[in-house]
């Protein structure tokens, strides 16, 4: 039986093949029957049941060694790299228990790849964000600066028929400025680094507040243990991801933000009171959070709320050597 299962798989099915022929026409050369030169109809009845059994064995004996290619391609056909650890069982020996084995392993190398280049577009995507925030704060952000000292010292100078045209310059400048500065703090969360997660989600909720008129209901936990800078940048990347949806495609007018630890896990929520959708579509936003989530072991879930509205849930687990 050992060599059975360690032959190749076109061996093992000639193998059971021709063990169940020679069985079948042992018992039919052993069984106290004959065959007239015209077949009687009692003697067709005895080789159609003979027939049957010798098919239905071979069936079976088939079916044992053939079934877990069957769910190698079902597994195949539904297999999404963008949720993994999904597997075959291991069962069984020879030749196909090898190939489940290798197509387990080729899903494992395909998913770390996967993790492991999402991780280096990330780190790239972030990388420039910190470049064009660099830029609008010290070229974009100075030469307005500049500008609006210059238009100052016109307005001092001016006579009274221009000064009010040279004010309207001048306040444009500085909304341009303010805007600017807007675009680099979103870009590169300064205050991350600077004062924490709380006071980043708290600021990115006084931005929503203020250029959106939408309340937010902040619920921000103090004395939470240390995530680490990777995961706290994931917190704050997809409560920011969320809260801009909102803004632009909820028509909410109340935000519930809140931080707080559940047992192993920290759990970020951002949940509104718009109106909502029945049938979430994942576009790139929700694509771009799952996959943040992923690279430091977090759960991420998108749904509608009952009330109305969406509710997007993070949950970050603890670091093992993390202060309680």
């Amino acid at each position: 039986m050992r060599l059975l299962w360690r032959m190749p798989l076109y061996w093992r099915v000639v193998v059971i093949n021709a063990v169940v022929f020679v069985l079948g026409t042992v018992a039919l050369a052993l069984a106290p029957v004959t065959v007239s030169a015209r077949v009687l109809a009692s003697e067709a009845v005895v080789l159609a049941v003979g027939l049957t059994a010798i098919l239905v064995v071979n069936a079976l004996l088939l079916r044992s060694t053939l079934r877990p290619l069957d769910r190698a391609v079902r597994l195949m056909e539904r297999v999404d790299l963008r949720m993994p650890g999904e597997r075959l069982p291991e069962t069984g020996a020879g030749p196909v228990a090898e190939l489940v084995e290798a197509f387990n392993a080729m899903l494992e190398r395909l998913e770390a790849e996967r993790s492991a280049s999402t991780a280096r577009a990330l780190a790239a995507q972030e990388a420039e964000r910190h470049r064009i925030a660099r830029e609008l704060h010290d070229e974009i952000g100075q030469g307005l600066t500049a500008m609006l000292l210059g238009l100052k010292r016109a307005i001092d100078r001016a006579p009274d028929e221009v000064r009010g045209d040279l004010e309207l310059v001048q306040q444009a400048a500085r909304g341009s400025l303010e805007e600017v500065r807007q675009v680099a703090r979103r870009l590169r969360p300064g205050v991350l680094e600077d004062l924490g997660l709380l006071s980043a989600l708290a600021a990115s909720a006084t931005d929503l507040s203020t250029h959106s008129r939408i309340h937010v209901e902040r619920g921000l936990a103090s004395g939470l243990p240390d995530l680490g800078p990777d995961a706290e940048l994931v917190v704050y990347r997809v409560a920011q991801e969320a809260m801009t949806n909102i803004a632009r495609h909820s028509d909410a007018d109340t935000v519930w933000l809140s931080l707080s630890r559940q047992g192993d896990n920290v759990a970020l929520l951002v949940a509104d009171n718009g109106r909502g959708t029945s049938g979430l579509q994942e576009g790139a936003g929700i694509r771009g959070m799952k996959e943040r989530a992923r690279l430091v072991g977090a759960d991420l879930t998108v749904r509608p709320r009952p009330e109305g509205g969406t509710e997007v849930r993070l949950v970050v687990p603890i670091k093992e050597d993390a202060d309680p």
